[in-house]
């Protein structure tokens, strides 16, 4: 049965309130980010050990962004006089508000947020406030204070020596400004030739003009109108020193005169301001942008029953092109807090919108998609502005307002702005801070990663990402002409990555053939057999790696892994001593180095010598990393406590180990808490050969290690990396079948930093 629109309202009313409510009210609090659990740090947190940092902050007040939150600190400033939507509600009702805008900062950039609600309506008391509270924080974001008094306290408040700014002016002239780039693009409009008319004059209104202005647009070829009507020189009804500055020189006297041949409309007003009769004036290709919220001035599906070639943008999500300011603000403070800026200057708004415009011209990765239920977003006329939750704003606004800043003037300090777009990259979570390390690795030297999937959309904007990123160099697996067909569908750039058809490659094939053929005719081979796997792209590719042609293999996205495995051990072979190959997964954990299990996907229930053999591999791998391995044989007993086949095997193994590889740091047989936590180890078997806590799982079959892995990611806030393919006699990854487009370049990354170790241990 469909619900009424007023019973879908009282559904949204009642959600809204509960998630509010529930649990912890409000939707913020406070956390600790130093243990305090003894006495010692209880002594270094506050007295006496405080003494110290203070001292040091009196001797140089620019310390106090090394001992201090400050440095990553915004206060978010109200009286609510003007709350978006809801009018002069005070301050009490504004706060989920601004509970909301601290939640955005934290969630999007990282930043930490005190939201403060001032119960006054006069803005010298609001100045006065935020000049007492400099010392404490290291930004101040004004939010819904209204016209005239937000531009008074902000001109005010920019004698402050850190950076305020008032959103509700800037962020929609920010992220509208990107939108309106992309949109005359697609329109293949000049900016100086486009007329624009504005409905409304509020704070937001006026801002957006007046960064139209800084993209190149005449002042003279825009025109606001406000309840009065257009704001012309000479007007005197509703006006004050700020509407003044947009008054131009025309004629026109009403909304309906200006609006016919108008290229650009701007609502920042109110529902209805603009009807369809107005929009059906405007030029050709018009550009329409609705952003009235939480109903625009017109709606999209009213514009389009009018005309099928306007590009338009709303205020709302459930639209295409949504003007959302979170595009905008955490992004911008993070660049500015990052560089210690003095303010957000003019340049930076600009460096902001030129980011986010460039953004939406890249292609979309399929996060994004899988964030929005799977669509597919290619810039275009219902693409224009980047979706909020596409991770990569992070790290393409924060880095171009970090240079603006250090190049208007008003940065306290420089960045290497290559090093700080990959340190923002790693703090999207602790994989990323694992891959980094990894990415850092593979761009000193790409290899030649072989992808046989060549013709997956997944791997196609997984390689032109390669590219993009600089890890390696990718060759991809499939006839050239679908490849093309669906890369230019994706608007990926296949600049950089070379494609091979094995079918048309007759003399790689014949002789890899003859190799193979070779290799295994003692197994069973016949060479009408090898010739004709050399036509299925994973052994042609196998053959790539072991001729040299390759630097390594990744390859199964659409496969069981079995599948995959199988004819690499039969094109590529193991590595020399190598009986068995297992597969290893590193988990990323926040504020603890990456773990690292084994066997997670290929030895069902190995004996004693494999359980040896799996340990080395991994140790040797985790080696290459740069990473000392201190590696617990696990089993659910401890050092002989519980006598069983299961335990004995896994003590064995850890003997073993010890044997063949006695530099190596192991013990076990042990459990996996015992394992992990070092202090508890060292209080119940201090005569552990483990100097610290393990850091290399090897489990006592797969079934552990695979729902092991599996639950620490889900549960515990890790990230999962891999799997890695251990033991091969080149460098051969398998993926998960279903993995992402970033789980095939994290894992061609790997690959990548495989084929390097090799060739230096060579």
């Amino acid at each position: 049965m469909d619900r009424t629109p007023e019973s879908r309202g009282q559904s949204r009313r009642q959600a809204a309130l509960d998630y509010h409510r529930e649990g912890r009210p409000g939707k913020i609090e406070v956390t600790p980010t130093k243990p305090l659990t003894t006495q010692r740090e209880l002594a270094l947190a506050y007295s006496p050990g405080v003494a110290e940092p203070c001292r040091e902050i009196h001797r140089d007040p620019e310390e106090a962004f090394q001992y201090t939150a400050r440095g990553n600190l915004v206060a978010v400033v109200t009286n609510g006089t003007a709350v978006l939507g809801l009018g002069n509600i005070g301050p009490l009702a504004s706060k989920p508000v601004m509970e909301g805008k601290g939640v955005l900062f934290k969630r999007f950039a990282g930043i930490d947020v005190f939201d403060l609600e001032l119960a006054s309506e006069d803005p010298e008391d609001v100045i006065r406030f935020c000049q007492l509270l400099e010392p404490t924080v290291g930004g101040i974001n004004l939010e819904d204070i209204r016209a005239p008094e937000c531009f008074i306290i902000e001109e005010r408040l920019q004698s402050l020596d850190i950076p305020v700014f008032h959103d509700d002016q800037h962020g929609t002239a920010i992220i509208a400004g990107a939108g309106l780039l992309n949109a005359l693009t697609i329109a293949g409009k000049p900016l100086e030739d486009v007329k624009v008319v504005f409905t409304g004059a509020g704070a937001s209104a006026l801002a957006t003009a007046e960064h139209f202005v800084r993209l190149g647009i005449p002042r003279e070829q825009i025109i606001q109108v406000d309840r009065e009507g257009v704001i012309y020189k000479g007007r005197e009804v509703g006006m004050n020193e700020y509407k003044a500055r947009v008054a131009v020189e025309t004629d026109a006297r009403t909304l309906d005169e200006v609006m016919k041949g108008a290229d650009v409309f701007v609502g920042l007003s109110a529902p209805g301001a603009v009807s369809a009769e107005q929009i059906a004036g405007m030029a050709p290709n018009p550009v329409i942008f609705a952003l009235a919220n939480p109903d625009p001035e017109i709606l999209p599906e009213d514009v389009a029953a009018i005309r099928d070639d306007a590009i338009m943008a709303t205020g709302r999500s459930d639209y295409p092109n949504q003007v959302n300011n979170v595009l905008g603000f955490p992004f911008i403070f993070r660049g500015a807090l990052d560089v210690r800026a003095r303010k957000i200057n003019p340049e930076m708004m600009m460096a902001a919108t030129r980011a986010l415009a460039a953004l939406a011209r890249a292609g979309v990765p399929e996060q994004v998609a899988t964030a929005y239920a799977g669509e597919d977003f290619e810039f275009g006329r219902n693409y224009i502005i980047p979706k909020p939750f596409d991770p990569r704003i992070l790290f393409y606004v924060a880095p171009a307002v970090a240079k603006a800043a250090m190049e208007s003037g008003v940065a306290r300090t420089q960045l290497d702005l290559d090093e700080y777009r990959d340190r923002l990259m790693a703090s999207l979570g602790p994989g990323r801070e694992v891959m980094r390390r990894m990415v850092d690795r593979a761009r000193r030297n790409p290899q030649r990663v072989v992808l046989a999937d060549g013709q997956n959309d997944r791997v196609i904007r997984a390689a032109a990402q390669m590219v993009e990123e600089g890890v390696a160099h990718p060759i991809l697996l499939g006839k050239s002409h679908k490849i093309q067909v669906r890369a230019e569908a994706m608007g990926v750039d296949l600049s950089g990555i070379e494609v091979v058809h094995p079918a048309l490659q007759e003399e790689d094939r014949y002789r890899f053939a003859q190799d193979l053929h070779e290799r295994r005719r003692r197994k069973g081979l016949t060479l009408a057999e090898a010739k004709a796997n050399l036509y299925k792209p994973i052994y042609f590719a196998g053959m790539m790696v072991r001729s040299g042609e390759a630097d390594a293999l990744v390859a199964g996205i659409e496969s069981n892994y079995p599948e995959v495995l199988r004819p690499s051990l039969e094109a590529v072979g193991t590595g020399a001593g190598v009986d068995r190959v297992a597969g290893l997964y590193m988990v990323a954990l926040p504020n603890r180095d990456p773990l690292f299990f084994a066997d997670t996907t290929v030895n069902i229930d190995p004996d004693s010598e494999t359980l040896a053999q799996v340990a080395l591999l991994a140790a040797k791998w985790v080696e290459d990393l740069g990473i000392r391995p201190r590696i617990a044989m696990l089993s659910f007993s401890n050092f002989g406590s519980a006598r069983h086949p299961s335990s004995e095997k896994v003590q064995a193994a850890a003997a073993r180990v010890k044997e063949l590889a006695p530099q190596l740091e192991v013990d076990g047989e042990m459990q996996a808490d015992r394992a992990v936590n070092w202090e508890l180890l060292k209080e119940t078997y201090p005569f552990s050969d483990l100097t610290g806590p393990a850091n290399v799982l090897i489990f006592p079959n797969l079934a552990a290690a695979n729902a092991a892995y599996k639950i620490l990611g889900q549960l515990a806030g890790g990230d999962v990396i891999g799997p890695i393919l251990l033991g091969m006699a080149h460098p051969v990854h398998i993926l998960q079948r279903g993995s992402t487009a970033q789980d095939v370049v994290n894992l061609a990354t790997i690959a990548s930093v495989d084929a390097q170790a090799r060739t230096h241990q060579d």
